[in-house]
């Protein structure tokens, strides 16, 4: 009787986690139309079916699991959790059908192809992008685009839960465990300042003298912190100096939290440097730029203006997880590929579209270290404020923030030091130790920057393990293993 009555609970549960990602779904199929138009722009008639089956997978089967049996009641957080872990497989399994059906690729390739393109992950298996239709190139760059966007919605609902969070937008989603389609569609402004951060990312673009069509591909790729390029050889091919440089304020705006921008939007003033998260931005990329500026000169015999160009772009992409490289770190000192991956990891600000760890992490555990220590060399009667963002905040509220930002940092760690071996034991890579895990911080931090492992010829465990790490990393790792807790479990 007791097991009928867990199976029973698990059942409901999972209902009302499939119900959940069908409403996702659903919500997101109009915003994949857009290639359409692009096919037919290009007159790139044999694409339309290919990218067509796209929204018509995405409605259907969001149609259909939004009709399973469930309870209208109030979604456990836990639940939504779990729905966004699924929405982002859901994502990139049906968006693998073109690639498929177009370039001929395996479904491991294609759904390396797809999880890249919506973990706003630079990496790539395809070989000779000049070959591939437009529309196609368009959409794999549009997947990072529409992802970066779910990935702040996803911050921003998150954060809002913490009682960590003073900021009056959308108190109102609180209640709600609707995360993908209540703070998207209840925050239009969201949608009007990232269209609107595109749209001048482009016109900076084209300043580098890049014809339109490719400053809009790379304008969409880099304010989503994604990396992918329209053209083979990446970045380089384009021999653009110029565009390097302003490439990195559009890395920069991608990096930044996007509550700042609304409310610039909403015309309310705001200082950028007043925000934690800004500062510690500015500080790793001031520091970090020096530092493997002098790397490549003193280390690694760089010319002066070489190693100023590679060690500004790479660590402007480095901390904002863009997947942009006009250098190969496998060429670089291992201390600096060392230092690039703390970087890496390290990652942007909550509320933005890049990946890693994140700044309020970092800001916070750096409190909550100095907080720990002072209370240490006190009386246990005093009472030690805990302050974040020059707020005193409770201790019954400091203590579990802290505990949960430790857990993902941990989880995180875990996450990297089991691919790392999964892929050895496979394995035996010519490339250094440092090299491998640089790659695999890499994909868990959305980057994309590679030292060379990631490429067409690599294993098939190892491409897998890349797939799962791109979805875990770009979800936090909690929501994946809230999943796997659920899945073991049930509901109690």
């Amino acid at each position: 009787m007791p097991q009928i009555q867990v199976g029973m609970g698990r059942i409901r549960y999972f209902s009302m986690v499939l119900g959940e990602l069908g409403e996702m779904l659903i919500f997101i199929s109009p915003l994949t139309l857009l290639p359409l138009p692009i096919a037919a722009i290009f007159r790139e008639w044999d694409m339309l079916l290919p990218l067509a089956s796209v929204p018509a997978l995405f409605f259907l089967s969001g149609f259909f699991l939004n009709y399973l049996p469930r309870k209208k009641q109030d979604v456990r957080f836990s639940a939504a959790l779990c729905s966004v872990a699924l929405v982002w497989l859901a994502f990139a399994v049906i968006s693998c059908i073109p690639f498929m059906f177009v370039l001929d690729l395996s479904f491991t390739d294609a759904m390396f192809e797809s999880m890249a393109g919506w973990t706003g992950t630079g990496f790539s298996l395809l070989k000779n992008l000049d070959t591939i239709p437009e529309s196609l190139l368009f959409w794999r760059t549009y997947m990072q685009w529409v992802g970066g966007l779910a990935v702040i919605s996803l911050a921003l609902t998150t954060a809002f839960r913490s009682d960590l969070d003073t900021s009056p937008l959308f108190k109102a989603e609180r209640k709600a465990e609707r995360i993908l389609p209540s703070v998207i569609a209840n925050g239009k402004e969201i949608w009007a300042v990232y269209i609107l951060l595109t749209v001048i990312s482009a016109g900076l673009i084209m300043m580098s003298r890049v014809p339109l069509w490719d400053a809009l591909n790379l304008a969409i790729s880099a304010i989503s912190t994604g990396g992918f390029i329209p053209k083979t050889g990446g970045l380089l091919s384009y021999n653009n100096p110029l565009l390097e440089l302003f490439l990195i304020p559009v890395m920069i705006f991608g990096s930044t939290p996007f509550t700042l921008y609304y409310m610039t939007y909403r015309r309310k003033a705001v200082s950028f440097f007043s925000d934690e998260q800004v500062r510690l931005l500015f500080i790793f990329l001031i520091f970090g730029t020096l530092i493997v500026v002098a790397d490549l000169i003193f280390l690694a015999d760089f010319a002066t203006k070489e190693a100023v160009r590679q060690g500004v772009f790479m660590t402007t992409a480095a901390i904002s997880t863009t997947g942009f490289q006009n250098g190969n770190p496998h060429l670089y000192p291992s201390v600096t590929v060392v230092f690039l991956t703390m970087l890496v990891f390290i990652g942007g600000a909550s509320g933005s579209t890049a990946g890693g760890i994140r700044l309020s992490r970092i800001a916070l555990g750096y409190r909550g270290i100095i907080w720990w220590f002072r209370r240490t060399f006190v009386s246990s009667r005093v009472l030690v404020p805990f302050k974040y963002q020059k707020k005193t905040i409770p201790v019954e509220v400091a203590e579990p923030e802290l505990s949960k930002s430790m857990l993902v940092i941990i989880l995180s760690v875990i996450t990297v030091f089991l691919a790392t071996v999964i892929v050895l034991q496979e394995h035996i890579t010519s490339l250094g130790l440092t090299d491998l895990i640089f790659d695999i911080v890499s994909a868990l931090s959305s980057c994309g920057i590679s030292s060379g492992y990631v490429n067409p010829t690599m294993p098939l465990l190892s491409k897998w393990v890349f797939i799962v790490v791109m979805w875990v990393g770009r979800l936090e790792v909690i929501p994946v293993f809230v999943l796997l807790a659920g899945l073991i479990r049930g509901s109690d």
